[in-house]
């Protein structure tokens, strides 16, 4: 069965806003086990403030729309995010490990972004291509400051290693 642009464009919303639910519990977690990586932490804590935003804005431009969050999404994506994070805390590099995971991460939030953006086009949503863009822009900020740091994290994470003190908080 087909869908319309709209219906897709829907469905990915939900995606989307389910995918910021996830990131959010993810970014929680991780941001009370990494007291070692201060400047990191710092920027995990205004990631999550992002994150926040970022969640509420989809929710309204769905509620917008005369449409819904998909609570069964968002459940799938808490847990999967929990096994993950119960799974990371087995591995004494679990800090190194999640800037890099984050890193990947980011970048395919961008991806489902820029795809949006161009569904939003499509179906001529312009109060969509607004909260989108601006989604857009802090995934790349964190993507970005992420690739800028990921030398120092990795210097971090080797030093406390060799120190015995571990690469966790």
């Amino acid at each position: 069965m087909a869908n319309s642009p709209r219906e897709n464009f829907v469905h990915w919303l939900r995606d989307a806003h389910s995918m910021e639910v996830g990131t959010l519990d993810d970014l929680e977690k991780f941001a009370k086990r990494i007291d070692q990586y201060p400047q990191l932490k710092t920027r995990i804590q205004q990631h999550i403030e992002e994150t926040r935003g970022q969640e509420r804005r989809l929710k309204e431009l769905l509620e917008s729309m005369n449409e819904s969050t998909s609570g069964l999404k968002q459940a799938v994506t808490r847990v999967a995010g929990n096994v993950q994070a119960m799974v990371g805390t087995l591995f004494s590099d679990e800090a190194l490990k999640n800037v890099i995971a984050s890193y990947a991460f980011e970048h395919f939030e961008i991806a489902n972004y820029r795809a949006l953006l161009t569904t939003a086009e499509q179906v001529g949503d312009t109060r969509a291509l607004q909260v989108l863009q601006q989604n857009l822009r802090e995934e790349e900020a964190m993507a970005q400051w992420l690739e800028q740091h990921l030398a120092e994290i990795t210097r971090r994470y080797l030093d406390l290693d060799a120190s015995g003190a571990g690469g966790k908080s």
